[in-house]
C-alpha cells in the first residue's frame, strides 16, 4: 500500500466525519510521518519499498516544509524589525538630530543650530547664510580645529536686526592646505513625530528641516 492509497483512504473516511478532518492539501508534517510509518507497516515484504524512494519522499516533504517554515520565520523577523523601528522612533521624538542639509527654516523666535566636520589642515572656516533670494545675510567665522565643530546662528543679520522667518541656505567655505573649498553642512532639527512605512522605513518629521530618513542622521543631540 502506498502513501497515496492511505491518503485517499483517509480522505474518504474523513468526508463522512464533517469538516473537522484536514483536507489532503493541508497534510502536516506529523500526519505525513504517520502515513509514512503506516506505509512501511503495510508494505508487501516481497515487494519492499525502495530505500531511495523512501528518502526521496522525505526529502521532498522536508523541502516544502522547510520553505513554509522559512516564510513564517521571515514574517516573524519582519514584524520584529518593524516593532523595533517603532520603539526607535518613539525614543527620537523630542530629540535634536544632525542631518546633511544646506537649507533650514528660521522660526520667528529661536536660533538655528548646525555643525561642520572640519578636516585636519584647515586654516580658515566661514559660514555664509543667504535668504531665498540669494542675498548674503550673515557671515560667521568658526574655529578651525579638526573634528565636528558645532555652531549656532541667533537669527541676527550682519546689520544687527533679526532676519525674517523663512528658509535660509548655508554654505561652509574653508581654506585647507592653501586651497579654498566647500564643506558639507549638517543642520540640526527637533523631531516632532515619526512615520513608519513598509517601503521607506522610519521617517523623522521635523519643523525646520522637513521629513528626513533615519539613515540620514549623523548625530542625536
Amino acid at each position: 500500500m502506498s502513501i497515496a492509497d492511505i491518503i485517499n483512504g483517509t480522505g474518504a473516511a474523513g468526508a463522512s466525519q464533517g469538516s473537522g478532518v484536514k483536507k489532503k492539501d493541508q497534510l502536516g508534517q506529523a500526519e505525513f510521518l504517520e502515513l509514512m510509518i503506516a506505509q512501511l507497516k503495510n508494505q508487501d515484504p516481497f515487494k519492499a519499498m525502495d530505500p531511495s524512494q523512501f528518502l526521496g519522499q522525505l526529502a521532498q516533504f522536508g523541502t516544502v516544509s522547510g520553505i513554509s517554515e522559512m516564510k513564517e520565520a521571515f514574517g516573524t523577523l519582519s514584524d520584529a524589525m518593524r516593532s523595533s523601528q517603532v520603539l526607535d522612533g518613539a525614543t527620537m521624538v523630542g530629540r535634536e538630530v544632525l542631518v546633511p542639509s544646506d537649507e533650514v527654516m528660521l522660526q520667528a523666535e529661536g536660533p538655528v543650530k548646525g555643525a561642520i566636520d572640519v578636516p585636519t589642515g584647515t586654516t580658515a572656516l566661514q559660514v555664509n547664510i543667504r535668504d531665498v533670494n540669494g542675498t548674503l545675510v550673515r557671515r560667521m567665522s568658526l574655529p578651525t580645529s579638526s573634528g565636528l565643530q558645532e555652531f549656532s546662528w541667533d537669527g541676527v543679520a550682519d546689520n544687527g536686526t533679526r532676519a525674517a522667518a523663512g528658509t535660509y541656505s548655508f554654505e561652509a567655505v574653508a581654506n585647507i592646505a592653501g586651497k579654498s573649498g566647500s564643506l558639507e553642512m549638517l543642520m540640526a532639527g527637533r523631531v516632532n513625530s515619526v512615520t513608519i512605512d513598509a517601503a521607506t522605513g522610519l521617517t523623522l518629521n521635523t519643523s525646520n528641516l522637513g521629513s528626513r530618513a533615519l539613515s540620514d542622521v549623523r548625530r542625536v543631540m
